[in-house]
């Protein structure tokens, strides 16, 4: 594990920064999969 108090104040907050934009592309992405996954299956279970 990385010591995170033996780092600079600018590396503290770009790593911050990195980590929050990693999780948003996260949540995008699986948003995504999730609302394909989910429209298919309305589709097949009304039938349209």
């Amino acid at each position: 594990m990385i010591e995170a108090t033996a780092l600079s104040g600018p590396v503290q907050a770009t790593l911050l920064v990195g980590a929050i934009f990693a999780q948003a592309v996260f949540l995008y992405a699986g948003y995504g999969v999730l609302g394909r996954v989910a429209t298919s299956l309305l589709e097949t279970i009304t039938g349209t």
